[in-house]
């Protein structure tokens, strides 16, 4: 199962060596969103990331820093809706987030892989519960809908990755359940990615 990890939403002290340390320890994907932040604080950010791991990086604000700095993709969004006239499809990946069944329909062929959320309650938005039910997802899945192009989001854990890869998801996108445990330090959070990058390989 894939797995890829979004930023948080605020920029911190020491955070991109420490996404330098991710990407060392495995880390494949990354999407960098930071809906806050200005294009030059997001350039800042960009030029600390090792020139051999931006590939890895998924844009979701300002999307010609991407072929500015050549990173991996850009992701579409309600701020940023539509795919720039410029980007080249085998160059960049395009990815979207989507908050319905009837979205992913709507984006499966645009796009090289989707966000549905949220599958589960929230761990980083207090009250941002799961909005779909198991029947739902259990259709969809039967549907095709979810196994090639579609990751999981919202209140993924360690201890849900099972149900994911169950419900039919390629894979799982992760924000609160990986960050939460840089409280305990840059071995924390390493400790947590090797967790997740070990079940992924195991389901």
């Amino acid at each position: 199962m894939n797995l890829a990890v979004i930023t948080l939403p605020d920029c911190f002290e020491g955070e991109t060596s420490l996404v330098n340390s991710l990407f060392f320890h495995g880390l494949g994907k990354l999407h960098l969103r930071k809906p806050g932040a200005g294009k030059e604080m997001l350039s800042d950010w960009i030029r600390e990331i090792r020139p051999e791991y931006r590939k890895r990086i998924v844009l979701h604000d300002y999307h010609d820093l991407a072929r500015e700095f050549s990173l991996g993709g850009i992701h579409l969004n309600g701020r940023n809706p539509e795919v720039p006239e410029w980007l080249e499809r085998k160059v960049f990946t395009v990815s979207r987030s989507c908050h319905s069944i009837q979205e992913i329909r709507e984006n499966l062929a645009e796009c090289d892989y989707l966000f549905l959320s949220p599958v589960f309650d929230s761990i980083s938005k207090e009250g941002y519960g799961a909005a779909f039910s198991p029947s739902s997802l259990r259709e969809a899945a039967e549907e095709g809908l979810l196994k090639d192009k579609v990751y999981a989001l919202g209140g993924i854990s360690t201890d849900n990755l099972d149900r994911v890869r169950e419900m039919g998801f390629k894979g799982a996108a992760v924000l609160g359940g990986l960050w939460q445990a840089a409280q305990d330090g840059k071995d924390g959070i390493l400790l947590r990615l090797d967790e997740y990058l070990r079940l992924c390989r195991s389901l």
